[in-house]
């Protein structure tokens, strides 16, 4: 077996597992390429349909090319789509401009779901994180609990040894599901080219420069490269340096703020 199929066998084992375990369980989709493969994949779990709704966390500061692309794969995918908001926030005016990063995604974004999830009931969800995309996502587990006030234990992760995960949480309790967790950023790509997903054309270079992570706008510069292909963004990766968060302000608002994010809920 290649090695994408072998990857792709194990997502789609923890896909259903987690369906088999939760009554109420849902996906996040940020839209970008990771979550969008996740996607794919939870279609191909399922014969083609997703069994259960698709958050999207809507900050309102989306490029205009993510909703449209949004937009696209819903009625292309038959996508049961939430758009969760922190409307209280947005309202007060919190955003990217006058508040610092830390504080913008705490409010429009950890707050937003916290809300969708108390409104639907969610037990568990399904996310496609990496470990090799930041540093501490790598501390993350396959099926990570998260307490009732959604943070995460970093430094208290449940064992996962022989595919055996921790599925059973206390009422108060939800679960993160992480099916690309093992997934390297080539690996996404080199799928999404073998399977034909859809690609938001940010992700190619216009005028020497493209986006390697998405976000919301005011948060993401693009960087350079010629890359107008899926060939020549695998090559790029393959050979280049650069980060792939490099564009990303979160990450560089200072040393902690990724961990303080995620510790306190963050995606």
């Amino acid at each position: 077996m290649d090695h994408l199929s072998e990857i792709e066998n194990r997502s789609l084992y923890i896909i259903r597992e987690a369906y088999n375990q939760f009554d109420r369980l849902a996906a996040l989709w940020s839209v970008g390429k990771d979550s969008t493969t996740l996607l794919h994949l939870c279609r191909k779990a399922f014969f083609g349909r997703i069994p259960f709704p698709v958050i999207h966390i809507d900050t309102s500061y989306k490029f205009r090319e993510m909703y449209e692309f949004r937009d696209q794969c819903v009625k292309e995918w038959e996508l049961n789509l939430i758009v969760a908001q922190n409307k209280a926030a947005l309202a007060a005016g919190m955003g990217p401009h006058g508040d610092t990063k830390f504080e913008c995604c705490t409010a429009l974004k950890t707050e937003a779901l916290k809300q969708c999830i108390a409104e639907h009931g969610f037990e568990a969800l399904l996310l496609g994180i990496r470990r090799d995309e930041h540093g501490i996502r790598a501390k993350e587990r396959h099926f990570s609990p998260r307490d009732e006030q959604f943070r995460w234990n970093y430094e208290n992760q449940p064992p996962e040894l022989w595919d055996q995960y921790t599925t059973q949480v206390d009422k108060e309790f939800h679960l993160r599901v992480h099916p690309l967790l093992d997934w390297r950023e080539v690996d996404v790509w080199r799928y999404v080219r073998r399977e034909h997903l859809p690609v938001n054309p940010l992700y190619f270079s216009r005028n020497g420069k493209r986006y390697r992570s998405l976000g919301c706008e005011t948060c993401c510069s693009p960087v350079e490269s010629n890359a107008s292909t899926l060939d020549e963004i695998i090559a790029e990766i393959e050979t280049g340096k650069t980060a792939e968060r490099a564009g990303r302000a979160q990450d560089k608002e200072d040393a902690y703020t990724m961990q303080k994010l995620r510790s306190l809920g963050y995606m």
